[in-house]
């Protein structure tokens, strides 16, 4: 089966890896455009694009998935099936039916709850028990296609979007073998989604990554635990941002306390909500490096009485 591949983050290593260790023809790896990294702006090849380049495959970065050369060579390599994990950009349909056997997308929830760009994000932000991975074959449609396998797992209670991403990559890279074996037998059962039970996960940004201290206590944590390591939830104390990491649900007298107010730095970073209090592990202020939160205490950074907005 020759497999042409389309991926770009750190998510899509895994699926990439695991179809070259059990020996499936990679025909070509598809990748977005190199972008520039850091301070420095440093242009480093994307996640697979490396993994591409040191197993010599044939690697594409079109600008314009209209471009005609790249169009053409993708029809010369003739692959049997594609599979796109966290590309980038949505497929034309075109595209989507070029190989003779269609294309696959592993997507991070269990369709069709969580369509959409930050599926991993929005169920811890949600609050969920529970997500896992899907197989679907590919439409122009917005993660709608017919589902040909499932795997579930459940979040922990204080579990990140980083940690609980690097589970879902290695279990949708398994997934993904597991239902490539299935079609190749003959025996893939594609089921349609029920879209009246389909939900959505909205791109992330800097607006919904503010803390609002005055949604509950769990709320806020949960939101936290949603956005480390990227974006990273922030709030804002005399004007100047400051990142949080690392919550905690704790109890707290906060009874008529201002949410967003420091209510204890005796043993930890306590903040008052809008219901309930939480504690916060980490820190790390506009300009300064990630600290624990006891040396920003330590430091006189922060004080009982102070509060976010």
């Amino acid at each position: 089966m020759r497999v042409l591949f389309w991926g770009t983050p750190e998510f899509a290593t895994a699926p990439l890896r695991a179809l070259l260790g059990e020996g499936f023809e990679v025909c070509g790896v598809v990748s977005q455009p190199d972008k520039p990294v850091g301070r420095k702006r440093e242009i480093i090849p994307t996640p697979v694009k490396a993994i591409a380049l040191q197993e010599n495959l044939p690697v594409y970065q079109p600008e314009s998935m209209k471009d005609p050369e790249f169009i053409e060579a993708l029809e010369i390599m003739e692959p049997d099936i594609s599979v796109v994990v966290a590309y980038g950009k949505i497929l034309p349909k075109s595209l989507i039916d070029l190989p003779k056997l269609g294309t696959l997308n592993i997507h991070a929830s269990l369709l069709p709850a969580l369509r959409g760009a930050a599926p991993i994000q929005e169920a811890i932000r949600s609050g969920l028990s529970e997500t896992g991975i899907s197989i679907m074959k590919m439409v122009p449609a917005l993660d709608a296609g017919a589902v040909i396998l499932t795997r579930t797992v459940p979040i922990s209670s204080d579990e990140t979007y980083g940690e609980l991403q690097t589970r879902l990559s290695e279990l949708g890279a398994s997934a993904l073998i597991e239902a490539l074996a299935l079609i190749s037998i003959g025996e893939a059962v594609e089921t349609p989604q029920d879209e009246s039970l389909a939900t959505y996960a909205p791109k992330v940004d800097r607006k919904t990554s503010k803390v609002d201290w005055t949604q509950p206590a769990q709320t806020v944590a949960n939101l936290i635990r949603a956005y480390d390591p990227k974006p990273i939830a922030f709030t804002t104390l005399n004007g100047v941002d400051v990142k949080l990491f690392g919550p905690c649900v704790v109890e707290s007298e906060i009874a008529n306390t201002l949410p967003g107010t420091v209510v204890s730095t005796e043993s930890q970073l306590v903040i008052a909500c809008g219901d309930g209090a939480i504690a916060i592990s980490q820190v790390q202020p506009a300009g300064k490096k990630r600290m624990n939160a006891r040396d920003w205490i330590m430091g006189r950074g922060i004080n009982v009485g102070d509060t976010f907005e």
